[in-house]
């Protein structure tokens, strides 16, 4: 992410929003996030305390209630005068693969900075079943703009080249590695999607990490670079489960970055890259894009093209400018392909509440009514000066978490925003069918144990009382102004 087009986008659609972008006091990582709220007041508009349950958990935009679990509502037969949001399972749509966030090299760079008991606790919080269930992680190949300094996996001196990529390690990484093979020991079966932001630099028209190009006569060898990434991950017991060919091709100005027109990537794909992985019996998928919903035109060029076409699992989207229907767009003339959502970054300037509205609105509610199978937040972690970046890197990105000391970590907006949706719609969820109205934006999953799942977002400042439909039984509720609410019964 990361580029200065992004950030001015972040202005335009906060403006959109209405939301003010102002500091905001962080909350602070206690077990308390997921304590039983018992001031609730009443049955959360439920009224009678007989029925089918429904299990309700909420956090409020003005931070009073972060991820707590409110008292049960029930399908009681009663109704309140508010809106009915029905929920129909008979409609199913989507299997999902997770939500999660990229563990980028400086996220792990400061999460090591906790002590071993403080290091643990947090990833226990966001990747084991009893925390929020993370199931799904984006990684560079290479460095991300969230790195401390540029690399790739085959750096030369200047004037030099490798083309049968003899000086190939994952050395520079091992920091990464080691991380992941620490949470694949808390969810073994966690989906990884890899990126990469620029290619060894010797492999460009510029010689340069900032923008330039893929050279022609190196398709076959930056191919191979990638079947050996795969190769080596693997041999780590790590799975690479997607790759996509490059990290927002339209933006050559981040450090690193380059970029790929559709016309180039549709090439690199169907001459090089498919046939490397078909070759060496590699069945790590290949996404197109990974950049905005304002430019559809790019992956669809790449799906329409004959050749290309058989080698690419889907095409995955960023929303720093465009509108998140541009994925049903995408998947309605290629049903049988897949769509993802695989960045959005928040700002330290940001709001809590603007966020947590505007991002559960599109990112998590959006993007899986317009079918994606992901729904990706952008950095793990920062430190207090939302570093490590690289020189010309981005300077406000405030991951989930900000490491605030060798014992200390405070959880942001972007932690509640996927954990509305991961701890309780685990992977291999499948959506289905639910109503919206009254500026409560909602999407409903049934999960592989049988539970229904209903996040709702109340788009008003105010409260709102509503019912909840589902086999022909009701369950009267009530949500709290500008908040997220999950509900599972």
């Amino acid at each position: 992410m990361n580029s200065q087009y992004s950030y001015s986008f972040l202005f335009r659609s906060a403006a959109l929003c209405g939301v003010a972008l102002l500091s905001f006091l962080n909350c602070s990582s206690t077990s308390s996030d997921l304590a039983n709220n018992n001031d609730n007041p009443g049955n959360n508009g439920g009224g009678s305390t007989t029925g089918d349950p429904v299990q309700v958990w909420l956090t409020k935009g003005d931070q009073s209630v972060k991820l707590q679990q409110q008292n049960t509502a029930y399908f009681s037969g009663n109704q309140n005068s508010g809106t009915t949001i029905e929920v129909d399972a008979s409609q199913a749509f989507q299997t999902v693969d997770g939500f999660g966030y990229t563990l980028t090299g400086g996220s792990v760079q400061v999460i090591n900075q906790l002590n071993a008991a403080k290091k643990q606790e947090l990833l226990n919080d966001l990747f084991s079943s009893s925390g929020i269930g993370v199931s799904y992680l984006r990684i560079s190949i290479g460095a991300s703009d969230l790195n401390s300094e540029v690399f790739s996996y085959d750096d030369m001196p200047a004037g030099q080249t490798d083309p049968t990529l003899a000086q190939f390690s994952l050395t520079k990484d091992q920091a990464v590695i080691q991380m992941l093979k620490d949470i694949l020991v808390i969810n073994p079966n966690i989906k990884i999607l890899a990126t990469p932001w620029s290619p060894p630099v010797w492999m460009k028209d510029n010689g340069s990490s900032v923008g330039g190009s893929l050279k022609p006569e190196f398709y076959g060898v930056y191919a191979q670079y990638f079947v050996k990434y795969i190769q080596a991950m693997q041999a780590q017991g790590i799975r690479i489960d997607a790759i996509t060919p490059q990290n927002e091709p339209l933006h050559p100005g981040n450090n690193p970055s380059m970029y790929m027109s559709a016309g180039d990537q549709a090439t690199f794909i169907k001459n090089n890259l498919g046939p490397a992985f078909q070759a060496a019996n590699i069945t790590t998928k290949i996404i197109a894009y990974d950049h905005n919903c304002d430019n559809p035109a790019y992956p669809l060029a790449i799906l329409n093209d004959a050749a290309a076409n058989p080698y690419v699992d889907g095409s995955a989207f960023h929303l720093y400018a465009g509108d998140i229907s541009a994925l049903e767009t995408v998947h309605n003339l290629f049903p049988n392909k897949n769509v993802y959502f695989t960045e959005q970054w928040t700002s330290s300037t940001g709001n809590f509440g603007g966020d947590l509205d505007w991002h559960t609105k599109n990112i998590i509610i959006g993007s899986m009514r317009n079918w994606s199978r992901t729904a990706l937040e952008w950095n793990v972690a920062n430190d207090a000066s939302f570093g490590p970046h690289t020189p010309g890197g981005c300077t406000q990105c405030k991951g989930a978490v900000t490491i605030t000391g060798s014992a200390a970590y405070d959880k942001n907006v972007a932690y509640y925003i996927i954990a509305h949706a991961s701890k309780f719609v685990p992977a291999n969820s499948q959506r289905i069918e639910s109503t919206q109205g009254d500026n409560l934006s909602t999407v409903a999953f049934k999960t592989p144990a049988g539970k229904t799942v209903l996040i709702v977002q109340n788009g008003n400042s105010t409260d709102k009382a509503f019912n909840i439909k589902y086999n022909q039984k009701t369950a009267p509720v009530t949500i709290s102004g500008s908040s997220t609410a999950t509900y599972i019964f």
